[in-house]
């Protein structure tokens, strides 16, 4: 968690207890948010997108950081088809939106996401 926070977001409330105990959003030392969509998204990949035919993704539509990660924080995450569609310019693809959520240890959801998903669909994966 700091080593991220280090490289890529060094915010105080990231790096130290002490200043992050002083900020009044987060009350002590708190993963980033980026830290966060990067577990999310190598649980993704892990358990359903290295094994499916995924071509990447337009864009996430919003990323809701609901609680702060703490030190120690235990993560699962759930991942939900909200509705599918073949692509209108190319035949070869599927575009899936789904919602991601990550929760803690004691079930409080820290994460919320929606997303694309780009697919090949079997006439796009046997050619």
């Amino acid at each position: 968690m700091l080593a991220f926070a280090r490289e890529f977001d060094p915010q105080p409330f990231h790096l130290d207890e002490a200043a992050g105990g002083a900020n009044e959003l987060v009350g002590s030392l708190t993963a980033s948010g980026w830290h966060t969509c990067s577990m999310l998204m190598r649980m993704m990949a892990d358990s359903f997108l290295l094994g499916a035919s995924s071509q990447g993704s337009p864009g996430v539509d919003f990323v809701d950081w609901k609680a702060p990660v703490r030190p120690g924080d235990s993560l699962a995450g759930t991942a939900r088809v909200l509705s599918r569609r073949m692509s209108s310019k190319r035949p070869t693809l599927g575009i899936a939106k789904l919602s991601a959520t990550l929760s803690n240890q004691a079930g409080t959801s820290v994460l919320v996401s929606e997303y694309a998903l780009l697919l090949l669909t079997r006439e796009g994966a046997a050619s």
